[in-house]
């Protein structure tokens, strides 16, 4: 079952009729917007330009590059 709340003041505030019990563990995962994923492809994007001389085939065969395995 997944929630969705909201950060106020400090705390996680879930929607009415979110009832769990006292002492429940939960996991909190920050939600990434549009936005926030826009800025980081855009600032990825801007690294990777500068980059020079890698292989070719370095996404397909990043494994073998790192690490040794065989190439795909």
């Amino acid at each position: 079952m997944t929630y969705r709340g909201k950060v106020v003041g400090g705390k996680v505030v879930l929607p009415p009729g979110a009832d769990l019990p006292e002492g429940s563990e939960v996991a909190v995962l920050p939600v990434v917007t549009a936005k926030e994923a826009a800025e980081l492809a855009d600032g990825l994007l801007r690294i990777a330009k500068k980059v020079r001389g890698l292989p070719p085939d370095l996404a397909k065969n990043h494994d073998h590059y790192l690490h040794g395995h065989p190439k795909k």
